[in-house]
């Protein structure tokens, strides 16, 4: 999507009426022919825009698609859409080596999602599969919080969309009792030795699927009788994504929690930490209370054992 449509969008999904072809064209720095063709392809693309006298308006809005997602998007990503990728991280992954930032990549559906530790991800039509590219001001180090930034936007868009969502350590995102998965998360991360190139967060969620679709464990928000409208789920995931700042993740990540107080079984890369989860510690580390003392582990395969006794 071009700057230009991306401004005229957000123009038009400021303004409280009609908005002249003239301003259009002024504010965007374009000629008013440019402003007529640039409506006219949001036309095309299932936008109602009227036009009269007053100038432009726009009064319906397509179900998804990435003008659509754009409208009313209140967070600075350019959005990237595609009916169908195998999948939006490694394409995000191309555009971050090409030099670029803060985009939004979205695929109606994907044919080869993958999630943590290299899992097939089931990415059927009717879910929001998206990743953001940012280069944040941040050391490498840093990078976990991110991850767990945007497992606090899922858990907050499902829980809008009338969804009881909580987290599993780290980024897990389940429905409250069930435990069944609404959404996954999967970060990459390319930096130096005292910042981030890039990163790249990539979202799989389970908006407007239907359970026959999905496997036992997995439901949806439409499967749970929530709002399933995957246009407003994925701005709200980049809005709340954008608007939090890393260092206050962890309260909010805390509130959504179920990991905390419970037993727990994580398989690390040095081995099986087993014991009671206690605190989530800055970037994003689960400090476990075993039988042989606190235990911090930064990465692994968390299981849920029982309440802590």
């Amino acid at each position: 999507m071009s700057d230009t449509r991306r401004r005229l969008l957000r123009t038009l999904a400021d303004a409280e009426g009609p908005v002249s072809g003239p301003t259009l064209a002024a504010e965007l720095g374009v000629s008013r022919a440019a402003v007529w063709k640039h409506v006219d392809a949001l036309r095309e693309s299932g936008f109602d825009v009227a036009s009269g006298a007053d100038g432009y308006v726009v009064r319906s809005v397509p179900d998804y698609g990435g003008d659509a997602i754009a409208f009313g998007l209140d967070a600075p990503y350019t959005v990237e859409y595609h009916d169908r990728l195998p999948s939006t991280n490694d394409r995000a992954r191309e555009l971050a080596v090409d030099g670029a930032s803060d985009v939004l990549v979205v695929a109606g559906e994907q044919t080869g999602g993958r999630g943590r530790l290299d899992r097939p991800w089931t990415s059927p039509t009717g879910g929001v599969y998206a990743s953001l590219l940012v280069r944040p001001d941040r050391p490498p180090a840093h990078a976990p919080i991110f991850t767990l930034a945007a497992a606090v936007a899922v858990t907050r868009a499902c829980r809008e969309a009338g969804v009881e969502a909580v987290i599993k350590w780290p980024n897990d995102v389940l429905v409250a009792g069930s435990g069944k998965k609404l959404a996954g998360i999967l970060t990459e991360m390319e930096g130096e030795a005292d910042r981030i190139s890039w990163l790249i967060v990539g979202v799989g969620a389970n908006v407007d699927v239907a359970e026959s679709a999905l496997p036992e464990t997995a439901t949806s928000i439409d499967a749970e009788g929530g709002d399933a409208d995957p246009r407003r789920f994925c701005q709200r995931v980049a809005e709340v994504f954008h608007a939090l700042d890393p260092d206050s993740v962890l309260p909010a990540w805390r509130d959504y929690a179920v990991t905390l107080g419970r037993e727990v079984r994580v398989d690390t890369p040095g081995g099986v930490v087993e014991g009671e989860a206690v605190a989530v510690e800055f970037p994003g580390a689960l400090v476990v209370r075993t039988d042989d003392g606190e235990r911090t582990v930064h990465a692994g395969d968390c299981e849920h054992l029982r309440p802590a006794r």
